[in-house]
């Protein structure tokens, strides 16, 4: 039986696969910044709760410098960075951006284009 559950558990992690297999890849787009691509991504979806006038989770996404030097970002590994995962819906549900019923998910493309400007040096 033990050898039974350690074959499904085994095919459950197979499918499901990583977080990074799970996101979108990031845009081909070279020279992504924060000012003329990032920025009005954010203040569409995100500056309702991270913005000016309230930091949930004391995430702050309204200036470059905010958005891209903190604990959720890491520059160069958008894979490995919590607002990707949490912006693509990945991992636990709890963490979700934006939580659901709060507004409509990022499309594919504006996570691939988040993704292109972390892995790009969040600049």
């Amino acid at each position: 039986m033990k050898g039974l559950i350690a074959a499904i558990a085994g095919c459950l992690c197979c499918s499901l696969g990583t977080a990074a297999e799970l996101l979108p890849p990031p845009a081909n787009k070279e020279g992504v910044t924060y000012q003329k691509d990032i920025r009005p991504i954010f203040e569409k979806n995100c500056f309702k709760c991270h913005g000016p006038e309230k930091q949930k989770a004391k995430l702050r996404l309204d200036s470059h410098e905010s958005a891209s030097k903190n604990k959720f970002v890491t520059p160069g590994k958008s894979a490995e960075s919590k607002l990707v995962l949490a912006v693509a819906r990945v991992g636990k549900e709890e963490e979700h951006m934006p939580p659901k019923g709060k507004g409509e998910p990022l499309s594919k493309e504006q996570v691939a284009l988040i993704r292109a400007w972390i892995d790009q040096g969040a600049k």
